[in-house]
């Protein structure tokens, strides 16, 4: 996302909605809109006060409310307004300054989105097979329309457009309505099956569309060459740049970069883009597990009817039984199978009995307490809770108990340098512990070109070899093994002995 100055800046003509004496300014800015829409631009102070005070709940406004009203919308920049010198007869009308008032472009598109937003719940959203057959169709001419005519592509242009902003912005709209709460709500009732059926074949008809149109499209974005696209987005260009417009900054390179943007977000939604998921598979399987939940939702509820359908008639078949019942007994005996528990659960197992008898019954032992754990996946056992313990003591030990062992082995390795040297061929029988720190040195010394390094206290030494074609045995208490007659020289004994 690039930050730009357009959409850091505040806007001021939004400012009326939220405001005191917002009710004043929406009824002005409405009243203009619907004037607009009437293609009645300009109006006097006197048109909006007689029109507004037509209106029960502005009875008591007056004119200096309503000059004031005008001129807070005109600094928010709502309306722009052009002095009337048409019927000035006098110098002292001039002075007064007889405005009309017009509502701005910006304010136009904040009334509009009002309007859309007033009526959101009530006109809704809807998926529109057809627009996918004109996409196709306009698509489908991506090779020919290049040699039309500058207005025959600006119109076709227009067209695909609208059709492609259509369909994207219905379809998420729809699609966030079956996703909502309220939908899911609505899905869990009983008379979600009435409606389960229309809205399956409703959704089965666009996504039998988008099967039949999808892949026609792919092929023709697919197929036609990149200058086409680009012919095609200069013709549309300067199209837009011959248009004249009062009092608008028009910048070629923005215009197009739009244009561009356009196609490659209308190329990546039916044909993907860098190997990437088309937007249109993504919504022919979101839309099919839309219609797959429906139709869990729906069977749940089947089942549910169904069950409780059954049960009633079960009661209804145990209630004539205990009707035809003379005997006490043998009602007992039924509401006992009825009620009670008619297949007792038995859990066998290795048990200590306190007797061996085989006579001897269930209720005659004591009873044992075994502990059954849920029968889920994301079963846990409660955790037991336990404070922390100080164990400082066992800590100290165990950290002398190392350096201990650390002085130990230093000790012991010591005892095979000679003169600050330490070759293997002299090397008498030593434990797989020290010859494991002899053969570390060695590898890291190897290592280096310089075959120089550092052992783990800091004691640098360089490995020699006099002979390239000297070996040695090194005799270890597990064995033994030829290798090089290498020589670690430790360079620090050697300068302290100098």
């Amino acid at each position: 996302m690039k930050i730009h100055d357009k959409l850091i800046k505040p806007v001021r003509e939004a400012k009326y909605l939220d405001v005191e004496n917002t009710d004043r300014y929406r009824s002005i800015v409405r009243l203009f809109y619907l004037n607009y829409e009437k293609l009645k631009y300009w109006m006097y102070q006197e048109e909006v006060y007689e029109e507004l005070r037509e209106d029960f709940y502005f009875a008591d406004y007056t004119m200096e409310q309503c000059q004031q009203d005008l001129s807070v919308l005109k600094e928010w920049g709502n309306l722009a307004t052009i002095q009337d010198t048409r019927k000035v007869s006098t110098i002292e009308e001039f002075k007064n300054k007889k405005f009309r008032y017009q509502l701005t472009e910006t304010a136009v598109e904040v009334e509009r989105m009002i309007i859309r937003l007033e009526n959101l719940f009530i006109e809704g959203s809807s998926l529109e097979p057809t627009l996918l057959e004109r996409l196709r169709q306009s698509l489908t001419r991506l090779d020919t329309i290049s040699g039309e005519s500058r207005e025959t592509i600006y119109g076709w242009w227009n067209d695909l457009s609208n059709d492609f902003i259509r369909l994207n912005q219905n379809y998420q709209d729809y699609m966030r309505e079956l996703n909502s709460v309220k939908a899911e709500e609505m899905m869990k009732t009983r008379e979600f099956l009435v409606f389960k059926d229309r809205l399956i074949e409703y959704l089965h008809a666009f996504v039998k569309s988008l099967q039949l149109n999808v892949t026609a499209i792919e092929q023709s974005i697919k197929n036609v060459k990149p200058e086409i696209i680009q012919k095609i987005l200069d013709e549309v260009t300067a199209y837009e740049m011959s248009i004249p417009r009062m009092d608008v900054e028009v910048n070629e390179q923005q215009i197009y970069e739009r244009l561009k943007g356009r196609f490659e977000n209308i190329q990546r939604w039916f044909a993907g883009a860098d190997g990437a998921e088309s937007e249109a598979a993504k919504v022919f399987d979101t839309t099919n597990e839309i219609i797959r939940k429906i139709t869990r939702y729906a069977s749940r509820l089947s089942e549910q009817n169904s069950s409780g359908a059954n049960r009633r008639e079960e009661y209804r078949k145990l209630a004539g039984m205990f009707a035809r019942i003379r005997d006490i007994d043998e009602a007992h005996k039924l509401s006992a199978v009825v009620f009670g528990m008619e297949k007792p659960l038995h859990i066998k197992g290795d048990f200590a009995r306190e007797t061996e008898s085989i006579n001897s019954g269930v209720f005659e032992e004591k009873p044992q307490v075994i502990t059954v754990a849920p029968r889920v996946r994301n079963y846990k056992e409660k955790a037991k809770r336990s404070t922390i313990q100080d164990r400082t003591k066992e800590k100290e030990e165990v950290r002398r108990a190392m350096i201990a062992a650390i002085e130990e082995e230093k000790r012991l390795i010591s005892n095979y340098i000679k003169d600050g040297m330490l070759e293997f061929a002299t090397l008498p029988e030593i434990t797989p512990q020290v010859r494991d720190v002899f053969l570390t040195w060695l590898s890291k010394g190897l290592e280096n070109p310089s075959h120089r390094a550092k052992t783990e206290d800091g004691k640098s030494y360089q490995i020699k070899r006099n002979d390239p074609e000297s070996t040695c045995t090194l005799t270890c208490t597990d064995g033994t093994f030829r290798m090089p007659a290498y020589c670690i020289i430790f360079e620090d004994d050697k300068e302290g002995k100098g």
